[in-house]
């Protein structure tokens, strides 16, 4: 389908004619038109074509609907139409009387731009829109074509009843093209005249400044724009001359009209209304100092043009200096906290670069144009008070510091660029790029792992962040590494006090495992438990949030040198007990670790930080007006494009998608994830043991025995998982009878926010139900597969986990462990042991296979002290061997002598 546009009179008499194969919109009426169109040579000749006239009021609406498909004579006028809807909603819209005498809107006055844009339009405009040859046979011009379809627009949207009260003239409301040939057609033509004259058609001032031999002198040279077509301008004295400008027979009644108007705004264009023929004016010190205190924008926004000497620079600004004088002390985080305010002044600058102070000098003077650095430099009003009057209140000091950091501050109700001097200055440029930086990556003595390149940049940024006593928090993603990262750091910071590290009880075992692993020698100790004790601490102290909180004061009275919060999520409540009692542990400094330093508000990332870099974000009231609400409520971008780089030097966030960050990452990420037994699964784990045991020792028959012995694996397996398991309950299982259900729940909070997905396998369909209970609870949406799934049901699941609409895939082992393919997980979790390692791999490899193209992270969960965690070791430490005996799951364990058997399934040290 394609467009042509066919101009009216009046312009709202236009129509469009739509001719060619497609849909044809109503309301139209057939006719046949003769058409510039190629034949089937190519040769273009003109013959009739059946077309569709369509009323420009029925068209618009078609238009401004999807433009998919379209041909390009029909996107050309849908671009027209949307022009001219914009000119008209700027008010961009005039009275007056078509050539036939009757009542037409039309658009105007035209600014540069708008005529720039519709000469760009006519431009563009393809041979199949314009395909209705003129009287002449040629073609129409193409910027007639669009200035006629944009009065067509003008003249027929704005026809409603309050078209008439707007103009008075019930004429300008309607429809009708009824030609009026009257007095009262007349009399419209007068009154349409006046209206225009009232919006400045016509002619408009412009005013060239130039410098005349003296470079600190301007004179004002009167120009004039013809606002029909605002490119076309010329200086007056063209018009007083009789030069042909073009501007017609009423030039220059309209120029003198355009003067006076300009000397209404601004009073020294008065005198020129005292020449006959005003062609221009001298400018003295105060005019021009006028033009640049306000004068110039009063003008602009009444359609005076001034035009400043290319010569002339307006490159003077000013900028905000927080001055930090002496040497830089060893704790700058505690001194900024307590030392007096800064002295803070005003900085002048020339195209970026500082004035010294004989510039500056100069700049003070009350003369609106200087010589500086060999050019003529104009100086607002405002830079020169500033230049003569530098100092401003002192600031805070940490408000200053967080001043330079964000690059900004408020003056005034105005953002003025800020920086910082001396050692400030120098700390500002240290945490400015936090993966950067002068220091050497180098991996510390003691460490022995390998540390990628983004683990080394973090080391790096931490020691430099607790070395100036700020502090920071590492928000990688799950699986980059954070624990080996703050490992590192106290290697780094070879301090003779201890490192307290505060995370949920499910990751003790995992922080002591990790520490021994890749920090040999270095002392670790849990405070934790019944006999726990701070007698001569060193290297690391492993504690919880639930121990810290009863034991802050024991805590507070050590000297440490570091304090992690890991899954620092867990005090995101500044006012929760857990919260209060971290704050009361002093620490020459102090790391959050979280994935999810935002999970509900701003307010979490200020709780996180307060205690990180107390002082940095002020208190939570201030907090909150200054950057919560604005951010929150407002979605003032510009505010929250300055709280970004505020916090950014103090918040390190890695993903694992992040190209600098996914080529290091291996495309497989394993974790073994330790955890301890509850008192009461220990109970239940010792009572099956002496049971079944028991049992098993009184066997009759080597297939009696073997039974109790898959019995006894069985049923202690279930007990690691949850006493609810073992037990058959159907209820909710509570998150607290497990250390492996509270470390789920972590790593999927943590994995959902990262927008990431799981797959959870369990040997037993009776604890996937389990876990679909309690994801129910807490408000997680899952997706269960096993066993007695129906194929139709298990596809449904395929396709509905790989679309997104849950985040958890709960699976049975042996129903999912083959056949599957669920790329969209980065996450999977081995709830409970599979002791053929082949098993665990192909379940593993559900999500980790061709057409993942992200780095599969597996978590395999081990209870301490039990039989799960002494297969782990015999799987780790003698994979031949485990291949050989394991291979067929507990079967193979049946053989076991009673001996053997009980010191497998003895109850060790929960530790």
């Amino acid at each position: 389908m394609e467009l042509v546009f066919e101009r009216g009179d009046p312009a709202r008499a236009g129509a469009f004619l739509i001719y060619g194969s497609g849909h044809l919109p109503e309301p139209g009426v057939p006719a046949e038109v003769v058409m510039a169109l190629p034949d089937e040579t190519g040769a273009v000749v003109a013959r009739p074509v059946p077309v569709r006239r369509v009323p420009v009021g029925a068209m618009v609406p078609v238009l401004l609907g999807d433009q998919t498909g379209v041909s390009a004579s029909v996107a050309f006028y849908g671009a027209v139409v949307r022009n001219a809807l914009h000119l008209i909603a700027r008010g961009r819209l005039l009275p007056g009387v078509s050539p036939g005498g009757v009542d037409a809107w039309r658009v105007g006055p035209y600014d540069v731009a708008d005529v720039e844009r519709l000469r760009a339009l006519a431009s563009a405009m393809p041979a199949a829109a314009r395909a209705v040859p003129v009287a002449d046979g040629r073609l129409p011009d193409a910027r007639e074509l669009v200035r006629a379809l944009y009065d067509a627009v003008a003249d027929t949207m704005p026809r409603t009843p309050g078209a008439s009260w707007l103009t008075g003239d019930p004429r300008f409301a309607d429809l009708e093209t009824t030609a009026d040939h009257t007095q009262d057609a007349i009399d419209l033509g007068e009154w349409a005249r006046q209206v225009a004259a009232g919006v400045d058609v016509g002619l408009r001032v412009a005013l060239r400044l130039e410098s005349r031999g003296d470079p600190t002198r301007l004179t004002a040279v009167v120009r004039l724009r013809d606002l029909a077509d605002p490119i076309r301008i010329t200086d007056a004295e063209a018009l007083w001359t009789g030069a042909e400008t073009g501007f017609g027979e009423r030039a220059t009644f309209e120029a003198m009209v355009a003067v006076r108007r300009a000397a209404a705004v601004w009073s020294p264009l008065e005198s020129l209304l005292a020449d006959a023929e005003p062609t221009g004016l001298d400018l003295v010190d105060a005019d021009v100092a006028d033009l640049l205190d306000g004068a110039e924008t009063r003008l602009a926004e009444a359609g005076v043009a001034i035009e400043w000497p290319d010569e002339m620079s307006r490159d003077l600004g000013a900028r905000v200096v927080v001055h930090a004088p002496g040497a830089r002390p060893d704790n700058v985080a505690t001194h900024l906290r307590d030392s007096p305010p800064l002295p803070t002044r005003w900085q002048l600058l020339l195209a970026g670069l500082p004035l010294t102070d004989t510039e500056t000098a100069a700049v003070a003077s009350l003369r609106p144009i200087v010589a500086l650095r060999g050019q003529s430099v104009l100086v607002p009003p405002d830079l020169g008070r500033k230049a003569r009057e530098p100092d401003l209140p002192p600031f805070p000091a940490f408000a200053g510091f967080t001043a330079a950091v964000v690059g900004s501050s408020e003056i005034a109700d105005t953002l003025v660029e800020t920086v910082a001097d001396g050692w400030l200055g120098g700390v500002v440029d240290l945490v400015a790029d936090p993966e950067g930086g002068p220091e050497p990556l180098v991996s510390p003595p003691g460490l022995k792992a390998s540390l990628r390149d983004y683990q080394s940049r973090g080391v790096r940024w931490l020691n430099r962040m607790t070395a100036l006593g700020f502090g920071g928090c590492l928000a990688d993603d799950m699986g980059l590494g954070k624990t080996v990262t703050l490992i590192a750091l106290h290697l780094a910071r070879a301090a003779t006090e201890p490192t307290l590290v505060v995370c949920p009880a499910s990751v003790l075992g995992n922080w002591e495992n990790e520490i021994t692993r890749f920090a040999p020698g270095t002392p670790v100790r849990r405070f934790h438990g019944e006999s726990r004790s701070l007698v001569d601490v060193e290297g690391f102290v492993l504690t919880t949030y639930a121990t810290m909180r009863l034991d802050a004061a024991a805590l507070a009275g050590v000297r440490w040198g570091l304090v992690v919060a890991d899954e620092a999520q867990n005090v995101k409540n500044r006012l929760s007990d857990t919260a209060k009692a971290l704050r009361a542990i002093p620490a020459a400094a102090r790391v959050a670790l979280t994935g999810t330093p935002v999970e509900n508000s701003l307010i979490d990332l200020w709780t996180l930080l307060d205690w990180t870099t107390p002082g940095l974000l002020g208190t939570a009231s201030a907090f909150r007006s200054t950057w919560g609400r604005a951010i929150e409520v407002d979605r003032d971008n510009r505010v929250a494009g300055r709280f970004g780089a505020l916090v950014r030097p103090f918040v390190l966030r890695r993903r694992k998608s992040d190209p600098g960050i996914a080529a290091e990452l291996p495309p497989k990420i394993e974790t073994d994830h330790p955890v301890a037994l509850t008192d009461e699964q220990a109970v239940l784990y010792q009572r099956v043991v002496d049971e079944v045991m028991a049992e098993i020792r009184a066997s009759e028959t080597p297939i009696a025995r073997r039974g109790l012995v898959l019995k006894l694996l069985v049923a202690l397996k279930q007990v690691c998982n949850h006493p609810a398991h073992y037990l058959r309950e159907t209820g909710t299982p509570a998150r607290s009878r497990s250390e492996k259900l509270q470390l789920l729940d972590e790593l999927v909070s943590t994995i959902a926010a990262e927008g990431g997905a799981v797959l959870v396998f369990t040997q037993y369909v009776r604890m996937a139900r389990l876990l679909e209970l309690h994801f129910a609870a807490t408000g997680v949406p899952t997706l269960l597969l096993h066993g007695g799934t129906p194929v139709r049901a298990r596809e449904e699941m395929v396709r509905r986990f790989q679309a997104g609409d849950a985040p958890v895939f709960l699976l049975s082992l042996k129903a999912a462990g083959t056949g599957l393919t669920l790329t969209r997980a980065d996450h999977v979790v081995h709830f409970d042991r599979w002791w053929n390692p082949a098993v665990e791999a192909q379940a593993t490899d559900r999500a980790h296979r061709i057409g993942q193209t992200k780095s599969v992270q597996v978590h395999r969960f081990t209870a301490v002290g039990t039989l799960e965690e002494r297969v782990a070791t015999l799987l780790e430490s003698k994979k031949e061997l485990a291949d050989a005996v394991l291979g067929g799951g507990e079967a193979a364990l049946s053989e076991l002598s009673d001996a053997e058997l009980l010191r497998l399934v003895s109850l060790g040290s929960r530790r």
